[in-house]
């Protein structure tokens, strides 16, 4: 019995690293955000066509939890428990869109029920 791998792509290793860092279990460092926020930036200097999708007041939220993650860089050097469970959420709404990583969806629910 063989697998026929031709019609599986090979993972991206930013999916592999999005959800990483996305994952409620993971401990966020300084390098994570500062990855992601590169990566958020890099979409929307690159045109990312998944942009042309998102209505003009969810581009405004992503623009906004974007800075929010920049801002709380600026401000913090470390962050209890719970604002690092805020800058996850930030990082979720400011990727909003732009990511195809299994599970993001979910993420993005969940944090918008808390």
């Amino acid at each position: 019995m063989t697998l026929n791998r031709r019609n599986i792509p090979p993972p991206h290793p930013a999916d592999s690293r999005l959800s990483r860092i996305l994952h409620p279990d993971h401990p966020l460092c300084r390098e994570d955000v500062v990855w992601m926020l590169e990566y958020i930036k890099k979409k929307v200097a690159d045109e990312d066509p998944a942009l042309t999708e998102l209505s003009q007041p969810r581009l405004l939220k992503n623009f906004h939890c974007f800075a929010e993650a920049a801002m709380s860089l600026v401000h913090r050097r470390h962050c209890s428990a719970q604002e690092a469970g805020r800058l996850r959420a930030w990082l979720i709404e400011a990727a909003y869109g732009l990511t195809t990583t299994p599970g993001t969806t979910e993420l993005h629910r969940k944090t918008n029920a808390d």
